[in-house]
């Protein structure tokens, strides 16, 4: 698992620990399903969204079931308990239009403006993940073969093809790379020459949005959601697509055939005469 997934289970897992000590529980054996299902309803009560409280109860099954293989407890209190169903939602995505005003955002005609232009044309162009962006080394980035070596969840590495305009923004971006500060081998660097932490990325990600003027609440992920469904409208194989978002089951990447499907019921209710 990721770093990042490991990170959200442990601080699950505390939680969980707290909660049972308030219950005054103190050894694995003496957990029942009632205090199981009173943490969850708590979880619930203090506004947690169902699919958080679905991670959570994950993450406290797999704990008892290690503690039930190491002998360490007679009996699992998550067995038989249901994981909460969440309701399906659709991706929020941009506009064509809308993204090309992103991408247009940034000054070409300064340093850093041509930094960024190159972060957010790499983020549509190869539909990455923040994390992924952020960490990025300058050696998986071939110009020459007009592709990038991603290292996505769980270690997994995919080929992502650039494109034209990515190439010539990164190019560009190179240029101006060489006489920076390096302090860091990622491929795109703050002015003190470090990589980009997550929280940065989107500031830069934030900017670029109110200057492109789009009326709408714009997460760096939604430019991933572009990425997929703005393919997919052209016709793309939806296997293609699974490998270029590096999803490791299709049905994660199907999600984004329903809104197509949506948007071509929209323009039929539209624009048909016997709608």
């Amino acid at each position: 698992l990721s770093e990042r997934t490991l990170e959200s289970y442990s601080a699950d897992l505390q939680r969980y620990l707290d909660r049972l000590t308030a219950f005054g529980v103190t050894v694995p054996q003496d957990v029942t399903a009632d205090h199981v299902l009173s943490h969850l309803s708590e979880l619930e009560y203090e506004g947690m969204a169902t699919r958080s409280i679905a991670r959570h109860l994950s993450a406290i099954r797999r704990w008892h079931f290690f503690l039930l293989d190491e002998n360490a407890a007679e009996h699992n209190p998550t067995e038989g308990m249901n994981t909460p169903r969440f309701p399906k939602k659709l991706p929020a995505y941009l506009t064509v239009a809308e993204v090309e005003r992103l991408l247009n955002a940034p000054d070409r005609s300064t340093a850093r403006g041509i930094r960024d232009a190159a972060i957010l044309e790499v983020f549509y162009s190869c539909g990455l993940r923040i994390t992924e962006l952020a960490n990025l080394p300058r050696k998986d980035c071939s110009l020459e073969e007009a592709a990038l070596r991603v290292r996505g969840k769980g270690t997994k590495t995919r080929m992502v093809p650039l494109g034209r305009r990515g190439v010539e923004a990164v190019a560009a971006w190179l240029d101006v790379r060489a006489g920076w500060p390096q302090k860091d081998d990622a491929l795109f660097l703050s002015v003190r020459g470090r990589r980009f932490s997550r929280m940065t990325l989107w500031r830069v990600f934030q900017e670029y949005t109110r200057k492109a003027n789009i009326q709408k609440h714009v997460t760096p992920h939604m430019l991933r959601h572009s990425f997929a469904t703005h393919l997919l409208d052209r016709g793309a194989d939806l296997r293609a697509v699974q490998e270029l978002l590096g999803h490791a089951n299709v049905s994660t990447t199907q999600i984004y055939t329903h809104v197509s499907v949506e948007r071509l019921a929209k323009a039929h209710h539209d624009f048909h005469p016997r709608a």
